[in-house]
């Protein structure tokens, strides 16, 4: 037999085939767009993808991540695409395995995060016949991805352009600057679904030009951002993935910052301290007459409320397919510019002081530094029993949002799962300036670890040496533990996930059902209580584990040296 081509590592094949052939165009398309991470499953209907992906990681050409659960790598991908902003390529195989793929896409949708569905399927004829795992793959993920595409089955009459001109639709459609998101690709193939990988592909690909030439003929023009003048008395709200433009949008116009702990836009002179507290003072959040919104704001039902108000003004800046329009009557704009004019003295300054005034005091093992290095040696003894006692105090959840907010820099990177924890650190953390991430698209507790490995990844790729936290309620924890497991070759040394441990979900003491619900059913159905070993888990994923129960504890093991990804848990009480 005739070898066509360079057989991949690992393998024997000696003939090339359709299959093998559309994967090595579609993939080295997409790398040479600007794809740098690959996240598959194995499978075998998806093998071609799969073998193409491994040669390019043997080429130095992208990171490869490989992982059992497609739901784990689908979130795993979401998180190197919320961390780069350029999305990753997930490889999947046909049938449940597609499906699992859903919970991610959903996410990123609602949240306008570039990432990139690969899935193997069934030529037609092999649909809807009741072949081997087969189901309806085209159209699966709905109205939640900014392209779909099922693509034609490649044989050997298949033009090279048709994968060419798909990656740069897919790519453009995924990373598009005002708007971000999904992208599916459905990809059939018939047997062989393996092959010999094509010389051209294992000596490093066609090159740039035609797929980037393809992707500058697709991309839009932007358009001219709305212009925003000082006058109306307007607060700047930043949401989730509102990132550092909302900051720059209020220091610009001189305007009160009103940003949630996860926007990454708490920092700077114009935050607003106890800010929830402040929309329900009447002289304050009762005199907005315009409401300038970056990212996707979740947190408080007082923002919501404030923007429902359809006699506020809103403009809202959103990265996302789904519009924010609360109160029906929202304008929207892909960027904004503050205008020429005086801003309001007397609206800014009443923020201010304010603000000043809701300052929360964390740091409640200041040293006493008179006392300290007092002549008395009562009043030093007394000194240095008090900072003792509060080192050595119980952590409770204000403290542990403190200690793991105090520990994180800007070459840091912290991950919030959607638990009570969130919540309390929106209520009492001051302005910093660090990279935050979390899931509040829709705001659901899967997938936390897997994002934050995700997010760990792409930074170490580029270089970056700092620690990414995952900061986690119990449950979120436990339903994404299987995000643990990661494969020899592949490291996370630089990974901590902290765990707020009360034992089930004592979220829902803050909600209505605690006011309707008897204890039986509320422990049965909503706490849901559990008392997983949690230093058994980390055991058995390779993880190291350290209990802290007081802030010196927690200090030393948030900053202490690691030699394998660390699980901090913090027993909680309800």
């Amino acid at each position: 037999m005739t070898t066509t081509g360079r057989a991949p590592f690992g393998t024997n094949v000696s003939a090339s085939s359709p299959a093998m052939n559309a994967a090595c165009e579609l993939l080295d398309s997409l790398v040479s767009l600007g794809v740098r991470h690959v996240v598959l499953s194995p499978g075998s209907r998806s093998q071609a993808l799969a073998l193409a992906a491994a040669d390019l990681e043997r080429q130095g050409r992208i990171s490869l991540h490989v992982r059992i659960d497609e739901r784990v790598a689908g979130f795993m991908a979401l998180g190197i695409g919320r961390e780069t902003r350029v999305p990753a390529a997930v490889i999947c195989t046909s049938g449940t395995a597609v499906a699992n793929l859903l919970p991610a896409t959903l996410e990123a949708f609602h949240s306008g995060v570039p990432l990139l569905l690969l899935t193997a399927d069934r030529p037609l004829e092999l649909r809807g016949v009741g072949a081997n795992q087969a189901t309806d793959q085209p159209g699966i993920f709905g109205d939640s991805v900014r392209l779909a595409v099922d693509a034609p089955t490649p044989d050997s009459e298949s033009d090279v352009g048709d994968m060419v001109r798909l990656a740069a639709r897919a790519f453009v459609a995924a990373a598009g600057e005002s708007v971000q998101g999904p992208v599916h690709l459905n990809l059939p193939f018939r047997e062989p679904l393996g092959g010999a990988i094509p010389e051209w592909f294992a000596s490093g690909g066609r090159g740039s030009g035609e797929p980037v030439r393809q992707a500058r003929q697709l991309i839009p023009e932007m358009p001219e951002p709305v212009t925003v003048a000082p006058g109306p008395r307007t607060v700047v709200v930043a949401g989730a993935d509102a990132g550092s433009d909302a900051e720059v949008i209020a220091h610009q116009g001189r305007w009160p910052l009103i940003a949630e702990v996860v926007s990454g836009a708490r920092f700077g002179r114009r935050v607003v301290n106890g800010y929830r507290e402040a929309l329900r003072d009447l002289d304050l959040g009762g005199r907005i007459e315009r409401v300038i919104v970056v990212g996707h704001p979740t947190l408080a039902r007082e923002t919501a409320a404030l923007l429902s108000n359809p006699d506020v003004e809103i403009i809202a800046v959103r990265g996302t397919g789904e519009p924010l329009n609360l109160n029906g009557k929202t304008v929207h704009a892909d960027a904004v510019a503050v205008g020429a004019g005086e801003p309001d003295r007397e609206w800014n300054s009443a923020w201010s002081r304010f603000s000043r005034a809701h300052t929360v005091d964390l740091d409640t093992s200041a040293p006493d530094l008179d006392g300290l290095q007092s002549t008395d040696p009562k009043t030093r003894l007394g000194a240095v029993r008090a900072e003792l006692d509060a080192v050595r105090t119980p952590l409770d959840r204000v403290q542990l949002v403190a200690g793991v907010w105090r520990a994180t820099w800007p070459h840091d990177r912290l991950m919030f799962a959607s638990s009570r924890l969130v919540r309390v650190a929106d209520e009492v953390l001051g302005g910093k300036r660090i990279p935050v991430h979390a899931n509040r698209g829709l705001a659901g507790i899967d997938g936390t670890i897997a994002t934050g490995l995700g997010i760990a990844l792409a930074a170490r790729a580029t270089g970056d040496v700092g620690v990414t936290r995952i900061l986690t309620g119990d449950l979120a924890f436990l339903h994404d533990v299987g995000a643990l497991l990661i494969p020899a070759g592949e490291s996370a040394t630089r990974v901590q996930v902290v765990v707020g441990n009360d034992g089930g979900g004592t979220i829902f003491d803050g909600l209505e059902v605690a006011k309707s619900a008897g204890d039986d059913a509320m422990r049965r159905v909503q706490y849901t209580p559990q008392s997983a070993d949690l230093a058994a888990l980390a055991s058995a994923y390779g993880w190291e584990h350290v209990t802290a129960t007081t802030r010196a504890q927690l200090d030393e093991a948030l900053t202490s040296v690691m030699t394998a990804p660390r699980i901090i848990e913090v027993p909680l009480t309800r």
